[in-house]
């Protein structure tokens, strides 16, 4: 699949700088340092793009010369355990309310200023011209910050507003900082009396304000500082369309943690090429990569190369407009669910990045177990039987005819499943659904979009019977289950109330319906259910949770192919001290790495 474990957009293809691929490099003075080779999974390099982290293809690396608050730990449940970054530590109010950062005493900028609260509250001021999470400006919307003091230089209170989500703590600690001193200037005098009023004001005049607000968004995004200053371990050097070079930061606060004197982030154009880098032994560290087989011998036979494998709680799924006949029928989706040979399809798309999935529950199968405990092994595994898909084809009035399924009415069933032709795995796998089901009396067809964004453009259209889909995306529960029972099946957050549009309006391309029957609890509304894992007690998130899981294992609005393996390239030559299998940093930058003691120099 031509995309990293974020799923970004390809890069474009450029040459490398003058600089060596890894170990020792010669700088423009002849000295040797030692340079840390990498890429980076979440953006294209642009080298014209502004060092602005709020830009989408800004040159700040996150990690390396970007800085949030805190790094979120990768649990399989809990969403609110982060490593400390510029925040030292935090602590919330018993009712999750308020919470206090308390930042790092020595932390300073790369100019030698001291990052001090100020710093965090301009950056809260940035974050909510661009809006969302604890930045919305709707006062009704769940776990906005409501109001930001500074106590003192190193210690800042944020609250969050009578509306509150769980998710709270963990938005406010990913909070990207930047310095005030350089930053400071894009919020307008009064801002802050403008922002209470966007805030508690729901007349013309709060409208006013929001959109004062929200359009300082561009002038933000277009913002290009003269130089990087950075509270990271590293600061921008030079960027050219090939790669990014970084260099040490002498000021950042665990200096001593820090083993390369320089890192380059070299570009690429898709998997191919990170490929080749890796089987030439010139990256030390490449994060997720969808490799086949006979390419992971070759880069695992690279002198010093290891493969580390950890949990990545995301899945693929084939999901059902079930606004187009005959998917609005749940016995002919489990019909196709018993006629996916899991096992088959993952060992054909994703052999080294995927686990076939047990069942279908709408998580990752680490996260369902430790969720559900043993409500898991009662979901219906909807292994491979031919038999059942045919009782359930009859018991949804389709019909065999001459070895062929047809319509009800006996016309011609044509299933036809949509992936983006740039997506490898996804392309394989659909491929080789398609002819199981041909094997099974039911024609089937692969359709591919040109690209991504296409697809996703067409794919929200509700243009498509079936589609690729990826679903599980923890550790939050709540963004676990809006995969499914959210915007994209017509459940919508609008001024902190929760609203269901019509199937083909407002990005309804699922199509499911708005009540289903669950034993044991009635008449359930799946997406009210998901909205209230925002602010429920963790024993009734997991009893909602549990509740959902059984939704999307007896309903089947997608069915889940494979679980992600999160699959982690390092190379031993130069540098050792790699986090090992399993760790919770494993999605997370080398460049957090080294922020947390790890990564040396390999000594001779």
């Amino acid at each position: 699949m031509k995309r990293l474990a974020t799923f970004a957009a390809l890069m474009a293809i450029v040459t490398a700088t003058a600089t060596a691929c890894g170990g020792a490099a010669a700088t423009d003075a002849g000295a040797e340092v030692d340079v840390y080779t990498t890429i980076d999974g979440t953006k294209q390099i642009n080298a014209s793009a502004p060092i602005n982290p709020f830009n989408p293809v800004g040159s700040v690396f996150t990690g390396y010369n970007g800085m949030a608050l805190a790094w979120a730990r990768n649990h399989p449940t809990d969403p609110n355990r982060f490593y400390p970054a510029l925040a030292r530590s935090w602590t919330q109010s018993p009712d999750g309310a308020q919470v206090d950062i308390h930042l790092q005493p020595e932390a300073r900028w790369s100019d030698g200023k001291p990052v001090t609260s100020e710093d965090v509250r301009v950056s809260i001021g940035l974050a909510y011209t661009q809006g969302g999470t604890a930045y919305a400006l709707d006062p009704k919307a769940a776990g906005a910050a409501a109001d930001v003091r500074v106590l003192d230089a190193k210690t800042i209170r944020v609250t969050q507003g009578a509306n509150r989500s769980a998710a709270f703590l963990a938005n406010l600690l990913s909070t990207v900082v930047v310095p005030a001193h350089v930053y400071g200037a894009l919020l307008p005098r009064g801002f802050w009396d403008t922002l209470k009023v966007a805030q508690h004001d729901r007349g013309p005049a709060g409208e006013r304000a929001k959109a004062v607000i929200t359009g300082l968004a561009d002038k933000v995004i277009a913002f290009s500082p003269e130089q990087d200053v950075s509270a990271g371990p590293f600061v921008l050097e030079r960027v050219n369309p090939g790669a990014a070079l970084l260099r040490r930061n002498p000021y950042f606060y665990n200096s001593r943690a820090i083993g390369p004197d320089k890192v380059k982030v070299l570009n690429y154009t898709g998997n191919e090429q990170i490929w080749n880098y890796l089987i030439s032994g010139q990256l030390d560290n490449a994060p997720f990569t969808s490799v086949p087989a006979a390419v992971m011998e070759r880069i695992r036979g690279a002198r010093g190369s290891q493969v580390i494998t950890g949990y990545s709680p995301v899945a693929t799924s084939l999901a059902f407009n079930q606004s187009h006949k005959p998917y609005d029928n749940v016995h002919v989706r489990r019909a196709l669910a018993y006629l996916i040979d899991r096992e088959q399809v993952t060992r054909i798309a994703a052999p080294e990045g995927g686990t076939p999935a047990a069942t279908t529950s709408g998580i990752h199968a680490k996260a369902a177990r430790a969720w559900l405990g043993d409500g898991f092994a009662e979901l219906e595994p909807y292994r491979l039987d031919p038999a059942k898909a045919a009782a359930e084809l009859r018991a949804a009035g389709m019909k065999l005819r001459d070895g062929r399924w047809t319509m009800p009415d006996g016309s011609p069933w044509k299933v036809e499943i949509h992936v983006p032709a740039s997506f490898s795995d996804w392309v394989s796998a659909a491929k080789s659904i398609s002819s199981g089901l041909g094997d099974h009396g039911i024609d089937a067809t692969v359709l591919t979009a040109a690209d991504y964004s296409l697809y996703l453009s067409e794919l929200a259209k509700g243009e498509y019977d079936l589609g690729f889909w990826l679903i599980g995306l923890g550790p939050s529960p709540y963004n676990i289950f809006q995969r499914l029972f959210g915007q994209a099946n017509g459940w919508q957050m609008f001024g902190g109330r929760l609203t269901h549009v019509p199937p083909g309006t407002g990005g309804n391309w699922m199509g499911g319906p708005r009540t289903v029957e669950v034993a044991g609890e009635g008449l359930v509304d799946p997406g009210e259910l998901t909205s209230r894992l925002n602010y429920v007690s963790p024993g009734e998130q997991r009893r909602i949770v549990g509740v959902l899981a059984r939704i999307a294992n007896e309903q089947l609005p997608a069915v889940q192919l494979w679980d992600y393996v999160n699959t982690q390239f390092v190379n031993t030559s130069r540098y050792t001290g790699f986090p090992p299998d399993d760790s919770e940093m494993l999605r997370l930058s080398s460049g957090v790495w080294m922020q947390l003691g790890m990564i040396r120099k390999r000594q001779p």
